[in-house]
């Protein structure tokens, strides 16, 4: 917005950059921000880690990464591929093939499967949304997903690890929408991967942390003011519109306001609840070639859950732990009164762990 020419004010309550999706730093804060004594022994230097609260991995031709092109924050931020994708399937971590070959040789399908696959998949890549000849008898704003995977015979298994795996879906709604946004989502899982032909995803050095701060930076180049640890009293209203905020007898008079929900408390109304378990772990995933940065899909129906389980997992390699660390993060929708039996066969992938 301060590079489009508008004049930015950013207030932040928070005595850091990002809110409830901050990097946290030293190692310390994150043991205090928890209310957990340690670390029960040495972790290299408190400055070494940048933990994530709130994981996330960014798709290498996704909607992020073009606005942080486009905006030249880039030059703030440095970014590392992550080294793999991999998907749970019958108590077992698979790898999510990157290439052709690595496809044939997958045992994630079977061998017909794969072939069926393949013809899925091309049709998914030359499908123009605009030119009917690509949409071989398939309407993409009207026939279901369920009818497009009927349509080319794909069974379970497949199902599954293409909602999931590809087109990033956390539970099964998806199936009876029209198919043109998952078929979207699986073009953007392949552009992305094809960038970089290790995964699809991209993670900043040094953590999430460096996304707002890089914003900030270069905000400020345009004239953008950024205010840390600056209270917001009030948000005035006249006429149901937004025109400023009160913060410590200060107003601040704007034509627009963005904010977080924690900032609108009686406007927003909880529909859900996330369980979030960060783990330092002193080994690389099990099953995962020793890879330093990956993520890992629990597809929900490979659990009996309503909902899918992900694993993040950085390492040194990121600059966000100390040389031989790990940090995997554990997220799912919570289903249960008992939210840490819903994450077991995560932590059970995890074995070791030093902390969590």
């Amino acid at each position: 917005m301060s590079v489009n020419g508008k004049r930015v004010l950013h207030i932040d309550q928070n005595n850091y950059y990002g809110g409830e999706t901050a990097s946290i730093t030293p190692l310390e804060e994150l043991y205090r921000r928890f209310d957990v004594i340690g670390p029960p022994e040495p972790m290299g230097r408190g400055r070494e880690w940048n933990v994530d609260l709130v994981p996330k991995f960014l798709m290498a031709n996704g909607q992020l990464v073009k606005i942080l092109l486009y905006t030249e924050v880039t030059r703030y931020i440095d970014f590392k591929v992550v080294d793999g994708s991999f998907v749970y399937k019958s108590g077992r971590i698979h790898k999510v093939p990157c290439t052709e070959e690595e496809a044939l040789v997958s045992d994630l399908l079977g061998m017909f499967e794969k072939r069926r696959f393949r013809k899925f998949l091309l049709f998914v890549v030359n499908l123009n949304e605009h030119d009917v000849k690509t949409h071989q008898d398939i309407d993409p704003r009207r026939m279901t997903m369920r009818e497009v995977y009927r349509k080319f015979d794909l069974g379970p298994d497949v199902i599954s690890f293409t909602g999931h795996a590809l087109a990033l879906y956390r539970n099964e709604d998806y199936l009876d929408q029209p198919c043109l946004e998952t078929i979207n989502r699986i073009k953007l899982y392949y552009e992305s991967l094809i960038k970089y032909s290790k995964s699809p995803y991209l993670y900043p050095l040094y953590g999430l942390g460096e996304l707002p701060q890089g914003f900030a930076r270069l905000s400020a180049l345009y004239g953008g003011i950024y205010m840390l640890n600056k209270p917001v009293d009030e948000i005035l209203m006249e006429k149901g519109k937004v025109v400023g905020v009160r913060s410590e007898g200060e107003i601040a008079h704007c034509k627009q306001l963005i904010c977080d929900p924690s900032y609108v408390p009686d406007q927003v109304k909880k529909v859900g609840q996330v369980i979030r378990v960060i783990c330092i772990l002193s080994h690389p995933i099990r099953n995962t070639n020793e890879c330093t940065s990956c993520q890992i899909i629990i597809p929900q129906t490979q659990v009996n859950r309503k909902s899918d389980i992900y694993v993040c997992m950085v390492s040194c390699s990121h600059c966000v732990a100390s040389d031989g660390k790990y940090v995997a993060i554990i997220s799912t929708t919570v289903e249960t009164e008992n939210p840490e039996s819903e994450i077991q066969p995560a932590l059970e992938l995890l074995e070791p762990i030093d902390q969590k």
